[in-house]
């Protein structure tokens, strides 16, 4: 940990998050019903007394309820990249376009984004998206209530729903089969979540 305690890491990460949080004028309470978490839960991760704050994935979920990254996270934190979470750093080529919402606070500009297409195959979704539909889908971003999103389970298998809820142990979401037919995931069985951002419709 390069001479810096990971109950210290972790304190740091909280302060980083609840500074990104007041930055967004949102509550602990406001921002966990953003992800489907109590404002007890969040703050317990702004206290650093949740050891997941570490991995990757928390850190997108928790950063996307702020419309922020977990680069700007550890832009926030004190120290800065001395904050270590095991997470490869990415970026773009200059050229290239913006998708997406823009961070807000201090999150920083220019903030990677990776953009992906997929197309619908069946008419599960109809009629937010029917076969044929392009999604445009932003990977590792936590979607909102409400909105598209593809998850890809530790197993191989993805997945497009509309999602509606989740906690620490499991994701509700719509359109197994049918757009009014709910379905419970459990969060062990994901291995990541992206926002839809985009739907192109077929010509």
């Amino acid at each position: 940990m390069d001479g810096i305690s990971e109950t210290s890491q972790a304190r740091a990460l909280g302060e980083a998050l609840a500074a990104l949080r007041r930055d967004c004028g949102l509550s602990q309470a406001e921002a966990g019903a953003r992800i489907g978490m109590t404002g007890q839960g969040w703050g317990l991760y702004e206290a650093g007394k949740r050891s997941s704050l570490f991995r990757p994935d928390v850190q997108r979920r928790l950063t996307g309820a702020l419309n922020a990254t977990p680069e700007a996270l550890m832009l926030q934190a004190p120290g800065g990249a001395q904050v270590s979470t095991d997470r490869p750093r990415t970026s773009l080529p200059d050229n290239a376009p913006p998708y997406g919402l823009s961070a807000r606070g201090r999150a920083f500009d220019g903030a990677p984004s990776d953009v992906r297409r997929m197309r619908l195959e069946t008419d599960e979704l109809a009629p937010w998206a029917s076969a044929g539909t392009v999604l445009e889908y932003a990977l590792g971003r936590w979607p909102r209530r409400g909105q598209g999103c593809i998850i890809q389970l530790q197993d191989g298998l993805r997945k497009v729903r509309l999602y509606d809820r989740a906690d620490e142990a499991e994701m509700v979401v719509l359109g197994a089969g049918a757009l009014d037919r709910s379905e419970r995931i459990a969060r062990s069985d994901v291995q990541s979540v992206s926002a839809v951002i985009s739907r192109l419709d077929d010509d």
